[in-house]
């Protein structure tokens, strides 16, 4: 890899966030070697509710956001449908100008079947960039976008399952630098998720959740097909209990892990063409080697379906950054609107440095009313 394209990579890398906030604070002073993908903003928790809640929604009640955890619950939403709008000034405790933008939407298209759209935009501001001798090349402006399409089916009164299709899109640079063009990257994935629903007709219950998520191509940014980065395949699992006490109260408290399947990083660069040379699936197999996996835990209480609050702890593995943090939100529902809010408090030794301390997230809802029930 050529070094004003590796430069691009790394220092993207950090802006979107993947490395935990106690690392980049110290990536200048010293190298942190961490699993690295490519477009890692599809890495970062899109809506509020989940944000809330330790970042897990594998087996949260279905809600206008269930595209971006696991599609196959939208089947069992109470509405007919929801759209959503959520949005994230990211990492403001160390720059300015990034900002995270998703939407989703639901609609059921009859008991057994819904669809399922979303749309998730990082805008990662100004970026200047120079070559190793510290001559400034210019500034660039790098966003992405996925776009998603998915279908859920009920397999039986409790049983699920979701397919979905993705467009991602990848800017971080333009035009020639250094005599490598550079161009916008292009990928397809793929996600195939399932879910059971254990609530019974008092609204208490277990619900469960599997979701392998991104499973598709390389993403390049040259003309060197050797240099194309993996993207952020996951494989998940999650599972959650939900109580009613006299009618109007509700406690629902779930945990959930996630697993990158993507193999390490590797520390040399002798050992970089092995790396590009794997496959997909070759990949997939050889991500249980390292420990980039994440593990989280949250709660959220609801009063007569109006009022929620939200809390949750989640805790990185050492390959993508060994970070800890906890989350809070609250929520408010009033007729067919929503409003949601979430907030990250990192913990740790470190947490004064952390690049994601006071972390917002913001919320939107609107629900589609069954009117036939």
């Amino acid at each position: 890899m050529n070094y004003i394209h590796k430069k691009i990579f790394r220092r993207l890398v950090i802006v979107a966030g993947v490395l935990s906030a106690n690392n980049m604070m110290s990536f200048a002073q010293t190298p942190v070697q961490v699993t690295t993908t490519g477009v890692p903003f599809l890495q970062i928790t899109p809506d509020t509710r989940s944000g809330g809640m330790g970042n897990m929604g594998i087996a949260t009640s279905a809600d206008a956001d269930a595209m971006f955890h696991n599609l196959s619950k939208t089947v069992f939403n109470e509405d007919k449908g929801n759209v959503s709008l959520n949005y994230t000034p990211w990492l403001r405790n160390a720059t300015s100008g990034i900002s995270f933008v998703s939407a989703a939407g639901n609609y059921k298209l009859n008991e057994n079947q819904a669809v399922s759209a979303s749309l998730r935009y990082f805008n990662m501001g100004d970026v200047p960039v120079t070559d190793y001798t510290g001559k400034k090349l210019g500034i660039y402006r790098p966003n992405e976008f996925a776009f998603d399409l998915g279908y859920s089916r009920k397999l039986s009164e409790k049983f699920s399952i979701g397919i979905a299709a993705r467009y991602i899109y990848s800017k971080l640079a333009d035009g020639s630098v250094n005599d490598v063009n550079y161009t916008a990257g292009n990928a397809f994935a793929g996600d195939i998720s399932g879910f059971y629903n254990g609530i019974d007709k008092e609204g208490n219950g277990f619900t469960a959740g599997v979701a392998l998520s991104n499973l598709g191509s390389k993403i390049g940014y040259t003309g060197n097909a050797n240099e194309k980065a993996f993207l952020p395949a996951n494989a998940g699992i999650g599972a959650a209990y939900t109580k009613k006490f006299e009618g109007e109260h509700k406690l629902t408290f779930g945990i959930e892990a996630n697993k990158l399947l993507v193999p390490s990083t590797p520390a040399t660069e002798a050992e970089m063409q092995d790396y590009y040379n794997k496959g997909v699936m070759q990949s997939w197999s050889e991500s249980f080697g390292n420990t980039a996996y994440k593990l989280g835990a949250g709660m959220e209480y609801t009063y007569n379906d109006m009022f929620n609050l939200r809390v949750g702890y989640t805790f990185d593995g050492d390959d993508i950054g060994n970070s800890k943090y906890i989350t809070a939100g609250a929520g408010l529902k009033y007729e067919c609107f929503g409003l949601n809010f979430a907030y990250l408090m990192p913990s740790g030794a470190t947490k004064t440095q952390s690049a994601m301390a006071n972390t917002l997230r913001f919320g939107l809802i609107y629900h589609f009313t069954d009117n036939s029930k």
